[in-house]
């Protein structure tokens, strides 16, 4: 029984893998396509198939200086983590080299990347590669070539760049389009793109896990950013954050990093995208060239807070409307100096937290509601240096409209 056991068991078992697969048959994709693979799956794959080749890694290189792409930056606003993700040490002799990914938008090649990926190798004032830096974009399977920016927008991180030669471009690069990220859901798939520890072409997926999260540090303004569990590490900066259609919903941009082997700072599930309508609403600036920031736009020259960052009771306590933002600050020299605008004059103890008090409280801007400082941002920034405003603020339990011309004013140390 014992001899004619091991000499049948193979046999059988055999025999029961053949019946198993054809009663089930087999979730194994054919070699070079994707019809037996699952649903998602082949969603992916085939969004990755499609677009992958038009995202671009980045290499940028200067000699003799150190590489920060947060240079400019308030030192307050940038925590330490956020340095160590983007893989820039405190000391490295000579050569400084970053990193970063990139993807084409139209056909003429125009490349969105991160304004803090090329940064360092920029004239401050401009868009103008410096005479020892170097800037090159690297196509899936391709040679290096160098690249030039194009323009540069602070505001909300973001850059333009376009291969120097147009020869280069590979015939069959088909550009990806941009999605309306106002209409971007929490839960909805992501799928992440980009050149991750160098490793190009690398491709991660996840879901949305939020939108509109506040992230200081990020861009010279506040950015409603989305939030995605989808991997992404350094070397992703600049990649594209795609729905399942295929069209970027973000620009992926930072992470709260964990530490993984050997020391190195990787992903633990939390990335922030800068939204895709944010890129779309800067593209002319950017096509126009140069830098643009918060010096070269018209703007109030205040500092704001939300007033839905104040407890009811105290709202009542102070009189404050149910809606609105706080003056903070208000800039010397400013149209809102001007206009006679008052800032807060002190600051109440709530649970720790110091909240402004005293200032005037911009409830509308044009009739519109005002109810946080990206609402007053969009407003004012829509509008041309010399245009004026009716902003309705309160003030001492009353409302009332001042006419504010904007003008352009460089920013205050």
């Amino acid at each position: 029984m014992a001899i004619g056991y091991r000499l049948y068991r193979p046999a059988f078992h055999g025999l029961l893998l053949i019946l198993i697969a054809l009663l089930f048959g087999t979730t194994h994709a054919t070699a070079g396509g994707t019809a037996e693979l699952l649903e998602d799956e082949r969603n992916t794959v085939e969004v990755f198939q499609r677009y992958g080749p038009s995202v671009v890694a980045i290499n940028v290189t200067v000699r003799g200086e150190h590489v920060d792409p947060f240079q400019g930056f308030p030192e307050e606003m940038i925590p330490p983590r956020f340095r160590e993700f983007f893989g820039f040490p405190e000391r490295r002799p000579h050569r400084r080299q970053g990193a970063g990914s990139g993807f084409v938008i139209d056909d003429q090649a125009h490349i969105v990347t991160n304004y803090h990926v090329v940064k360092a190798a920029l004239d401050s004032d401009g868009a103008e590669l410096l005479p020892h830096a170097t800037l090159e974009v690297v196509f899936p399977g391709r040679d290096p070539v160098p690249a030039r920016v194009v323009g540069a927008n602070a505001l909300y991180d973001l850059a333009l760049l376009q291969p120097k030669d147009p020869d280069v471009v590979p015939d069959d690069l088909e550009p990806i389009p941009l999605a309306d990220s106002d209409q971007v859901l929490a839960g909805q798939k992501a799928i992440a793109i980009g050149n991750p520890f160098g490793l190009h072409s690398t491709v991660t997926t996840g879901i949305v896990s939020a939108v509109g999260r506040d992230l200081p540090g990020v861009g010279q303004l506040e950015i409603p950013m989305i939030q995605t569990d989808a991997a992404i590490n350094p070397g992703n900066s600049g990649g594209p954050l795609l729905s399942s259609r295929g069209e970027v919903v973000g620009v992926n941009t930072a992470i709260l990093p964990g530490m993984g082997i050997g020391g190195q700072r990787g992903f633990i599930g939390v990335g922030f995208a800068v939204p895709s309508n944010l890129l779309r609403e800067s593209l002319d600036d950017l096509l126009a060239g140069g830098l643009t920031d918060l010096t070269s736009r018209a703007r109030l020259g205040v500092s704001v807070i939300a007033l839905d960052a104040y407890p009811d009771d105290l709202l009542r306590t102070l009189r404050l409307p149910e809606w609105g933002v706080m003056i903070v600050r208000v800039e010397p020299g400013s149209p809102a100096e001007q206009v006679g605008l008052q800032g807060a004059e002190f600051r109440v103890d709530v649970d720790e937290r110091m909240l402004p008090a005293g200032g005037d409280v911009i409830v509308a801007v044009d009739g519109e509601e005002i109810t946080n400082a990206r609402s007053l941002q969009r407003i004012v920034f829509a509008r041309q240096a010399g245009e004026t405003v009716q902003l309705t603020i309160w003030r001492e339990g009353e409302t009332r409209d001042i006419d504010v011309e904007l003008r352009e004013v460089p920013r205050s140390g």
